[in-house]
């Protein structure tokens, strides 16, 4: 190599290293032009890019993960095929809301999403009204998100222990005991700092693809297989229902919630570079990545059940039928524990990434002064760190937790506002985009171009081409309905104090007392996002 192209190496290197430096300083200036625009400082430390916050969301939508927890009802009620439809079906419409979450996450990327986006995009006669609803909405499903994370990673690990010991019997202060434990491991992840979380979510991508390599492939390779008539055409009717339509439909939730927490990058918008465009393209990738996985782990672990009935039962003893399909499957307890161990440590990556988020969308409801104690949950830290709204989840999750002292069906019913509470923040959200293209409220994106420009409001860089973009909202409003509507019936016709769906009566609680402290104080000082610039 001779001495010129050395000192021309030495000289464009700096120069390449100028470069990047000023790209990011650029896309970061980008950003916080339009979270100005929005009428927000940019206070929190941009530290996510694009395969960092993608490894949050998928970590948080734990998909193929989840699906193996939230597919023993309707594997109970409806038989193999009921939880394999029903998933197609959720996966197909939770693309189409996400795809309108992403448009509005591009548009305007901000950490209150949901709520912020209807204060822009509601009439003004009502925006305020709306906006506090969705915000408690949202604020409480994330919270309430959290929980079931806690209490699920903590089911998984005592259900590995009922199938490493079937003499053990798990006690309430066992399940307290673990779920404080998992809830401190989550929070710490979270107070070390956005950029140590950044790494460790990247991290979490990796062991996601790989972990579901490790379950499928001696799944799929020591089971004996059923016939494919048994996953793709086996519909049962458990559940004493008039129809096997019915049947289905009551199931559908239980198994479409796998995928449920989408919108969990949206909430991290505020720290992550070139938002506008990173956020939407993580929720989209996410969602297609997440449900391919899951499709794939559903369709293997039907094939793989060699004793339905024993499947079904071990979820009164293991909490979850995938353990005794697991152990079936590889006929080895050590490797049943070992594959379920995967499992275990994967919910509980899932749930830093939910904590992240909560915390969050507490933090954002809390800078508009929406919730008690507002200016402390508001504050950070010299690292711009939401830590008292992260601590905040977590003594929420801690108290919580000791219901299970008192009934894990009360438990049930809190963890049930989940479903409820999201959808129907996201039927609301869908419904006034709608609205709002039907009556020509925006205005297609001219880069540089003003947020709101002569009342009107402008897309962001990434949206869906017309006329697909109406027609998927339109199915959007259509699914979220219909996701919310099945949401609140039980999973038997006569249901018992146990098996009684109280998502109704503590969504109904929830939606009552916003509407109440709304109307008796809310609306005194609560005008929707405020104005800081």
């Amino acid at each position: 190599m001779s001495k010129d192209s050395i000192e021309l190496r030495a000289v464009d290197q700096p120069n390449a290293m100028s470069l990047m430096v000023s790209d990011e300083i650029n896309n970061s200036n980008q950003d916080d032009i339009r979270l100005r625009q929005l009428g927000k400082r940019p206070l929190l430390n941009r530290n996510f890019g694009f395969m960092s916050i993608l490894g949050l969301a998928c970590s948080a939508l734990c998909s193929w993960e989840g699906i193996l927890v939230t597919s023993v009802p309707a594997l109970s009620l409806g038989g193999p095929a009921a939880v394999t439809w029903a998933f197609v079906v959720g996966w197909i419409g939770t693309i189409s809301v996400t795809a309108t979450m992403a448009e509005l996450a591009s548009a305007a990327p901000t950490a209150g999403g949901q709520y912020h986006w209807v204060a822009m995009i509601a009439p003004e006669s009502c925006a305020a009204f709306l906006t506090y609803i969705v915000a408690w909405l949202t604020t409480l499903a994330w919270q309430a998100m959290a929980i079931t994370s806690s209490y699920t990673t903590t089911t998984i690990l005592l259900g590995i222990v009922v199938l490493s010991n079937p003499t053990y019997s798990p006690h309430s202060w066992h399940t307290i005991l673990t779920m404080w434990a998992t809830t401190s491991f989550a929070v710490l992840v979270n107070l070390t700092g956005g950029r140590t979380l950044a790494k460790f979510e990247g991290l979490i991508l990796i062991l996601h693809l790989a972990g579901f390599f490790g379950i499928l492939v001696p799944l799929v390779y020591f089971a004996p297989h059923k016939t494919p008539e048994f996953v793709f055409t086996a519909f049962y009717n458990n559940g004493g229902w008039s129809s096997q339509a019915l049947s289905f439909f009551v199931g559908f939730p239980t198994v479409a919630t796998s995928l449920i927490g989408a919108d969990c990058a949206v909430h991290m918008s505020e720290e992550i570079q070139s938002a506008a465009l990173v956020v939407p393209r993580a929720l989209m990738y996410s969602i297609i990545i997440n449900g391919a996985l899951a499709f794939a782990i559903i369709v293997g672990l039907m094939f793989s059940i060699s004793d339905l009935e024993s499947a079904i039962e071990a979820a009164s003893t293991m909490f979850y039928s995938f353990l005794q399909i697991f152990q079936s499957a590889v006929k080895s307890t050590t490797g049943a524990c070992l594959m379920a161990g995967i499992i275990f440590v994967l919910s509980l990556a899932s749930s830093i990434s939910v904590y992240a988020s909560a915390s969050r969308m507490m933090w954002s409801f809390s800078r508009d002064k929406g919730l008690p104690l507002s200016r402390y949950l508001v504050k950070l830290t010299k690292n711009a760190l939401p830590m008292n709204s992260i601590l905040a989840t977590t003594a929420i999750t801690l108290i919580l937790s000791l219901i299970v002292l008192a009934s894990s069906v009360a438990l049930s019913a809190l963890l049930s506002l989940v479903v409820a509470a999201l959808y129907s923040s996201y039927l609301l959200v869908c419904c006034l985009v709608l609205w709002r293209r039907c009556t020509g409220g925006f205005q297609p994106y001219i880069p540089g171009s003003e947020l709101f420009d002569s009342g009107h409001l402008s897309w962001g860089p990434w949206k869906l081409p017309e006329p697909l973009g109406t027609v998927n909202n339109v199915f959007a409003c259509f699914y979220s309905a219909l996701l919310l509507f099945w949401s609140f019936w039980p999973q038997a016709n006569d249901p018992t104090p146990e098996t009684f769906n109280w998502s109704v009566l503590v969504f109904g609680a929830v939606l009552f007392l916003s509407v109440l402290w709304y109307v008796v104080r809310a609306r005194h000082y609560f005008k929707g996002p405020i104005k800081e610039v």
